[in-house]
């Protein structure tokens, strides 16, 4: 049986991305820069280094999609050959824009799925088969939600979130 990864990390930093080239889809920067990307690369390498070919990533909170997006093309860079990726988000405008980015990524080992959807409910549904890799932004707004924080941990083996947020959950 394989160790499971660290079931929780906290980003608190700038990410340092001198392992990774920023790709030219609109927003990469941005994925870059965000404290959390250190952390989903890691956690990536140690599920390839696993032998794993196939992960499962959710973003709850996903926004536009931009982070979730650039956490599927690393992972087909580093070889993974079937990446399959879903965006909840609460905002019809938000997830309007995740899908027209997604549209652009041409890549058939990634499967992109963008839904609004109220994120406790989405979450639950994720426990039955939970995902590899979970990423929360959050929003103040949402974080005092009942059961926000067991429907995270229990939605993914490995919960990546930006420290304020786990704090404020």
């Amino acid at each position: 049986m394989t160790p499971k990864l660290k079931p929780s990390v906290t980003a608190n930093r700038l990410s340092s991305t001198s392992r990774v080239t920023p790709s030219t889809i609109l927003g990469s920067r941005a994925a870059h820069n965000d404290a959390r990307w250190t952390d989903i690369c890691a956690a990536l390498d140690a599920l390839r280094e696993r032998g794993r070919h196939s992960v499962r990533i959710v973003d709850a909170d996903c926004s536009c999609g931009t982070l979730l997006i650039e956490a599927a093309r690393h992972a087909r860079t580093l070889g993974f050959t079937a990446i399959e990726v879903r965006g909840i988000d609460g905002s019809p405008a938000m997830i309007g824009r995740a899908r027209t980015a997604a549209a652009r990524l041409h890549e058939p080992a990634i499967g992109l799925t963008f839904e609004v959807a109220d994120i406790v409910d989405a979450l639950a549904g994720e426990a039955d088969f939970p995902a590899d890799i979970v990423l929360w932004h959050g929003s103040r707004a949402i974080n005092d939600r009942p059961g926000l924080r067991e429907s995270l941990v229990n939605a993914g083996d490995l919960l990546i979130a930006d420290r304020d947020q786990v704090r404020a959950a």
